[in-house]
């Protein structure tokens, strides 16, 4: 018979989806993760995974899988924008081991963390849609549906984790999104090709009248191109080419408005069709006073130009396990979870408020800045004039690419690499999951966060107890 009770319901097994189950279910919770794709499956995506994040894939346990098939290490960073280009280095990573980023597709990225999560003990329930979630905090219901047309079931759990990402809106979200298509809405397209020519380790940023974009070098040489274009400027360049596919008149307008597109594009085979999304919707979406907690693109979306969608999945998730599991693991670890559950019965609701109010108000410290950043960046670039300036700005002080680079969070993490090393060593189960290691091709999947059992987690009093590793 199937489970239908579990601790917690993650909606979404991106990375922020899965790097939470991951996370709850080495904890010893109950997890059901909930992807409506089935996997492998391409994703309109930048690809590419700042430094910072690459201690929390060795913790999350496909740290050596990464390793072993990401793009080369991106050390150098350029804007081009027409015939003109300019470079800058990257800033190194402070971490020993993980100094730069690189990029992997995610139909492999994800699917290692999918499979990382249910090797942990999460229930995957893949491809199943979710149809409502209702009920209430400590109390949640969520009727899912098997892909097909297949069985209909209702799950219950005390906490629900949206992790859908932006574009994938639960049913009752769909109705607030409909609204009259504006000229600024952004539209978001990737393809990958064989073939191109883009120095390893360099990571451009393309500005062009109405959109902007990136391109990097992933796994085995793939080349990932992908752009945010205006509907307006879409509708445009659509009436010039009458009958021609959306994707293939983004390609030409930007082989022509982006010389260094053009350069890297000669010769080069493209590999299946263009993938669009959209329209984007920057900014927060996470509050204080929400029933169900938000992560990755659920929680915030920055505008795409300074590559963090990955990493504020990959950290958003980290950080809500950290707040989930901060309410006296001490006492649980001791053996007194049944006492305190039976204690602090009538307050895990308010506990779970509370805890909600509190990680939103660590988001935005984390977060916030990284959306301001970015929304400065995306609006320059996509106007000509903005542009302009941003590339005779960027032509005389080199630098300032490398501190906006800085500036845009590449270097910045909820938490630090010594922080998961002192976690990774702390907890209880650490020894007995060092023993039962999944893959030798990565490190043992370890207990990242002082999680405890869920009913003594909400049932604890609020604590002020700083989270592991969280720079304040």
């Amino acid at each position: 018979m199937m489970q239908t009770r579990f601790d917690a319901l993650v909606i979404g097994a991106g990375p922020a989806g899965s790097s939470a189950a991951i996370l709850l279910a080495t904890a010893g919770w109950s997890v059901a993760l909930i992807e409506k794709q089935a996997f492998p499956r391409r994703k309109v995506c930048g690809e590419c995974v700042a430094a910072s994040n690459l201690p929390l894939l060795d913790a999350l346990g496909i740290g050596g899988d990464f390793a072993a098939q990401a793009g080369p290490e991106l050390k150098r960073v350029a804007l081009m924008h027409g015939a003109d280009s300019v470079f800058a280095d990257l800033p190194p990573a402070a971490n020993g081991r993980h100094p730069w980023g690189r990029a992997l597709g995610r139909e492999t990225l994800d699917t290692l963390l999918l499979a990382r999560a249910r090797a942990a003990g999460a229930t995957v329930l893949q491809p199943w849609a979710v149809q409502t979630v209702g009920g209430m905090v400590g109390n949640h219901q969520c009727t899912v549906r098997q892909a097909g047309g297949g069985q209909t079931t209702l799950l219950r759990a005390p906490v629900v984790i949206l992790a859908h990402g932006s574009w994938e809106p639960l049913p009752e979200e769909r109705a607030a999104l409909r609204v009259v298509r504006r000229g600024s809405d952004l539209l978001a397209f990737k393809a990958n090709f064989r073939g191109a020519h883009l120095a390893a380790g360099l990571l451009p940023m393309l500005a062009f009248d109405g959109g902007y974009g990136g391109m990097v070098l992933a796994e085995d040489g793939l080349f990932t191109l992908a752009c945010c274009v205006r509907a307006d400027k879409l509708d445009a360049l659509r009436r010039a080419a009458p009958g021609e596919a959306a994707g293939d008149v983004v390609e030409a307008m930007l082989k022509r408005q982006c010389q260094g597109v053009d350069k890297a594009l000669q010769g080069a085979t493209r590999c299946g069709s263009w993938l669009a999304s959209g329209p984007l919707r920057p900014g927060v979406r996470l509050r204080g006073d929400d029933e169900v907690f938000r992560i990755g693109n659920a929680a915030g979306e920055a505008h795409p130009i300074i590559g963090e969608g990955m990493s504020m999945a990959l950290q958003s998730a980290w950080l809500l396990c950290a707040h989930l599991g901060a309410a006296s693991p001490q006492r649980a670890a001791a053996g007194q979870a049944q006492e305190l559950a039976q204690a602090l019965a009538q307050d895990r609701a308010n506990t779970q408020r509370d805890v909600q109010q509190r990680y939103a108000a660590a988001w935005r410290h984390h977060f916030a800045p990284r959306l301001r950043v970015a929304a400065s960046l995306a609006h320059l670039a996509m106007r000509p004039a903005g542009a302009r300036a941003l590339m005779a700005a960027f032509k005389r002080f080199p630098g300032l690419l490398t501190r906006g680079a800085i500036w845009g969070g590449k270097l910045r993490s909820v938490t630090d690499s010594a922080a998961v090393a002192a976690q990774l060593q702390r907890w209880p189960l650490a020894a007995a999951l060092r023993a039962s290691q999944a893959s030798p091709a990565s490190p043992p999947l370890l207990p990242l966060l002082p999680l405890v059992p869920l009913v003594p987690l909400l049932q604890s009093p609020p604590s002020q107890t700083a989270i592991p590793g969280e720079h304040r």
